[in-house]
This record gives structure tokens, sequence and C-alpha cells, in this order.
């Protein structure tokens, strides 16, 4: 009997080709040609899927239903994006649905990287008529668990490795953002954004503000954040824009989760040589990852990301590309 799942892939999105205003076209996302850059690359996020629980938790543990879990610790004193194996480097199984729909499947097992509870996890990307790259994500469990499960290509609508993002024009529909700790852990509360380096309600150049004299810009080397989306329930929402003012390039943002994450390319170092031999140097990509808010399992007053056997996990993130002349 065939398989269901013909192929075996790790999920990362390689390329993504936008115009410019004039019609010619970059690629807009970091990542090499071939496997060898991913397997020996300083930077492991770059195009992949996050998880089993995207962004960090604090000092590596969790409890849920009474019991502790300790998770691996490769963040300092916290675990990020998963632990020591997230779900980039996982293999899964892969299904090409039409010339524009592949569909991913993986089974982690209970006690992957520390987790409880078998999760089943089903991922499709789809390129769609209206110019988008949409996620979509669907997970069961067999035990309790977390889950926060996020997208990480890294942008620059100049072009992969073509200088700084610095000059993007960043809109995030919020009005509050998570402030963190020295080791970017959330506080526990929203902050208003007014007032502050982290207002995108009104569109603002990304390198306006980044040397202002903020303590939360220099936990984060600039910015490395949650913002805490205006919305209600699970619709889906615009989370953010950007505009390359040049090229005309615009990417907009849309999630059904409550947070976005922008991270600014702050630990970009150079030492990563890319596609079409480019060098990747510091803030020369960001990140809009949408996603429940780091270290919720820690946090009673954050939305809950548990997982319970019968529920079922489902999250959709949008890119949607245009050209403003």
């Amino acid at each position: 009997m065939a398989s269901k799942w013909p192929l075996l892939t790790s999920a990362q999105v390689v390329s993504l080709l936008t115009p410019d205003k004039n019609g010619k076209k970059e690629d807009i996302v970091l990542g090499y040609s071939d496997l060898k850059g991913y397997l020996s690359s300083h930077e492991e996020y770059y195009g992949g899927v996050v998880g089993r629980y995207g962004n960090r938790i604090a000092k590596g543990k969790f409890k849920l239903d009474g019991k502790e879990y300790t998770l691996f610790l490769n963040n300092g004193a916290n675990t990020l994006h998963g632990g020591k194996k997230g779900y980039n480097e996982v293999v899964w199984d892969m299904e090409q649905k039409d010339p524009k729909t592949v569909v991913f499947h993986y089974l982690s097992p209970d006690g992957e990287e520390g987790y409880p509870g078998a999760l089943d996890i089903t991922m499709t990307y789809e390129l769609t008529d209206n110019n988008e790259f949409k996620v979509s994500y669907s997970a069961t469990t067999d035990k309790a668990t977390i889950v926060n499960l996020t997208h990480h290509s890294f942008f620059n609508l100049h072009g992969a490795g073509n200088g700084s993002i610095n000059d993007h024009v960043l809109h995030i529909n919020a009005d509050n953002y998570t402030p963190v700790d020295s080791t970017l852990i959330p506080l526990g509360k929203n902050v208003p954004v007014k007032g502050t380096p982290f207002d995108f309600t009104t569109p603002t150049a990304i390198g306006d503000r980044l040397e202002q004299q903020d303590e939360q810009l220099k936990f984060g080397k600039g910015y490395d954040h949650n913002w805490v989306l205006n919305k209600k329930g699970d619709s889906l929402t615009l989370a953010a824009t950007v505009l390359e003012p040049a090229s005309g390039r615009y990417m907009e943002v849309y999630t059904t989760e409550p947070g976005v994450q922008f991270y600014g390319g702050n630990f970009i170092d150079g030492k990563d040589t890319g596609k079409g031999g480019k060098v990747y140097n510091f803030r020369g990509a960001l990140c809009l990852e949408t996603q429940h808010y780091p270290d919720s399992p820690n946090q009673p007053s954050f939305p809950s990301t548990v997982l319970k056997p019968g529920q079922t996990y489902s999250h959709v993130c949008v890119y949607k590309f245009d050209v403003k002349k």
C-alpha cells in the first residue's frame, strides 16, 4: 500500500520571490541554496517551523496538572523555540496537494524535548491567488500539553542579503506589548506602547528609535518583543504591515493568534553566507512570528497555551504581498 505521505522534508521556506514597483523580482527571505548551508548555519531558524513551544520558557520549567516538566536550556537560563531540537530540525512527512499547496505532517512523541503528550501536527503551506503565503496549523494530543507553533522566515524587502531592514516602515496593530527582564522573559503584564519606542501604531521606520536610552531596547539589543494585538477572539486579524519605500515592496501579516513577536535581526552577526554568496549582516532581516505570548505556561495572566485530549489546536498566519508605487 502506498504511503499517505510520499516524501520527507525539513519544511523550511527556502525562497520567496516578490516584485518591486518596476516589476523586478527579488528573493526576500534569508536562507541557503542547499542542505549543507542549513546544517552548518549559525542561525538555525531561517524559514523554519517553530515548536513545540515558540519563544521562551523561563528556566526551562513549567507545571501542568500539578506535575513539573523540565526542558533543555538552549538560550542561557531559558528554553527557546522548543529546545535543543525543535520542529525546525525534525523530518516532516510531506505531500504536494496541487501546484500551490503542500501539506506536512509530524507526530511528536510523548516526552520529546521534555514535553508531555504525543502531538499530532498537520501544517499546510499555500500560495494563494491573492499574492499570499498562508501557513495553517492543526494539532491534537493524547495527553495534556502546551503548544505554541509559529513560522520563522527572516524577511528583507530589499532582498535577502541586500542591506539593513532599519529603513523598513513598520506598523503593528497593537496598543500594548509585554515588557521583559534581562533574559527576555515577560514580566507578566501588558504595558501601553504610547510614548515608548515600541509604538508602531503609526507606521514608523524600524531604525528611528533604536538609539533611544530605553531599558527594554537594551535587554533585547533592539526589538525582540511580543506585541499584544488589538483583537478579540480567534478571528483572522491584521497584525502588522511592512513597507520598503525604495522598492515599494509591501507586506501585510494576518493571524488568528493573540500576539506577534517582532524581531529586528539583532543577533545576526555576519557569520552566515547565504544564497548568491551574500553575507547576512546585523539587522539584515526581520521576523514577525504570530504566536501566543512567551512563557505563557508560567504566566497565569496570559492566554493559555494548554491543549487537552479531545481539543484541536488551530492557528492560521498569512503573509500577503503587494507593491506601493
